[in-house]
């Protein structure tokens, strides 16, 4: 059993209320529940209860067994002194207060309904991906629609965070942290990280100096990258080429940040057109074309951006996957399924948090118009969810229940969700 168990009894007031006393034997009045607090210190904040006829107001604490509040340390910490009722699963000891009394307690266990307990039990317990798959489609269509409205719109505030992130360290700079967003997704999860460290260290403003000029552009990503340095001897003019160019271009803007290492990227059980080496090729070939990024990721119409996205990278990087070594088949461009990645994990998260610093709503409607319009991913977690009936009919949907699936499913927090809690209250 979770403590979120208790949190749902509570909440909900779940358990027979008749005839309350504490553990000591005292009658108990519930007058106030408290609000929930999602931070450090006391489960429910400001409750009110009477006890043995005296009226008290404080915060009240929850644990699965009594004997919990000295796991947890909470005799040696002040925010803990104002606890006026500790409600416990099981009671096996008896809670000592600063001043030598006894903190009372209100035992559950034996005033939840067998049949609720059973419930959840199956749910949290459930060893498959999707504990709730049985019952899924028996919860009304409205409550699941809530629950995927809710779902998307906090995979939409965990993305933007990280833009929010990405400016603070920018100075607020938005063109900076739209190219080391781009960059980020241009990883295509796989090396999002080196990619984004890969931005940071080498800055937009030197290479918007060179934006005319797609060879440099090459020679700067890809030598700071550490990927003009071939593990073996190479013999290849262009490798040759770029080398000089960015030892020159380098030199030229003194950058003091070091490059990367060749280490630091995979190639390993990636398929070639997903080489670190052709994304950066491709992202070369993006800043050339559209050296304004910020301006082209949030003011361009979004059936524009289907239209310029997908590039071509240049004439060398349409026919190597990696130096000296020409590959058997041309190497095509930004494929629609890599445009459609970055749309989701580049421009949405950007229109949504550029609507909040503005407080625009049009750029986040923009933002989910786009989900909409995009088609469904197809990965593991979104066949669980075909799997039991429920359609991923567009990108809105599937990037709604894969936040459902690893942040409510996986980690159980079923009366978290909307779904669980219709399931219960059912019960």
């Amino acid at each position: 059993m979770q403590e979120d168990f208790l949190y749902y009894l509570w909440k909900r007031q779940y358990f027979d209320k008749h005839d309350l006393v504490t553990s000591q034997g005292m009658p108990l009045n519930i007058l106030q529940l408290g609000m929930r607090n999602e931070h450090a210190g006391p489960d429910f904040l400001d409750g009110k209860v009477v006890i043995a006829g005296v009226t008290w107001h404080g915060h009240i604490e929850m644990h699965l067994r009594a004997s919990d509040w000295y796991a947890h340390q909470h005799q040696a910490d002040i925010a803990y002194e104002n606890v006026i009722l500790h409600v416990v699963w099981e009671h096996d000891r008896d809670i000592q207060q600063p001043d030598g009394t006894v903190l009372p307690t209100l035992v559950l266990k034996d005033r939840v309904d067998s049949a609720l307990h059973r419930q959840y039990q199956r749910l949290v317990q459930n060893p498959i991906p999707i504990p709730c798959a049985s019952q899924l489609l028996h919860v009304n269509s409205l409550v699941r629609a809530s629950m995927l409205d809710k779902t998307l719109f906090q995979r939409l505030t965990h993305k933007h965070n990280l833009v929010y992130r990405l400016l603070l360290r920018n100075n607020n700079d938005w063109e900076a942290t739209a190219y080391q967003l781009l960059a980020y997704s241009f990883g295509f999860k796989v090396n999002s990280n080196p990619f984004l460290e890969l931005a940071q260290r080498l800055p937009l403003k030197i290479l918007a100096k060179h934006a005319d000029n797609l060879a440099q552009l090459e020679a700067l990503l890809l030598g700071h990258a550490g990927l003009l340095t071939p593990a073996k001897p190479v013999q290849d003019d262009y490798l040759l080429a770029l080398q000089k160019e960015y030892a020159y271009l380098r030199h030229k803007h003194q950058l003091s940040d070091t490059p990367l290492t060749t280490t630091q990227w995979k190639f390993f059980r990636l398929r070639p057109a997903n080489f670190p080496t052709i994304r950066i090729a491709q992202f070369a070939q993006l800043i050339h074309q559209y050296p304004n990024l910020f301006a082209l990721l949030v003011n361009t119409p979004t059936k524009s951006l289907f239209e310029q996205l997908p590039i071509v990278q240049s004439r060398y990087w349409q026919q190597h996957y990696r130096w000296g070594k020409e590959a058997k088949a041309p190497i095509s461009g930004l494929g629609k399924s890599s445009v459609n990645s970055i749309l989701i994990n580049t421009v949405v998260p950007l229109l949504v948090a550029y609507g909040k610093a503005k407080d625009e709503q049009d750029y986040t409607d923009r933002a989910v118009a786009i989900l909409q319009h995009l088609p469904a991913e197809h990965n593991k977690i979104t066949r669980y969810w075909d799997d039991v009936g429920i359609k991923v009919e567009n990108a809105f949907d599937s990037q709604a229940l894969i936040e459902l699936f690893n942040n409510f499913c996986t980690p159980r927090k079923c009366l978290s969700c909307n779904i669980g809690t219709a399931i219960l209250k059912g019960t």
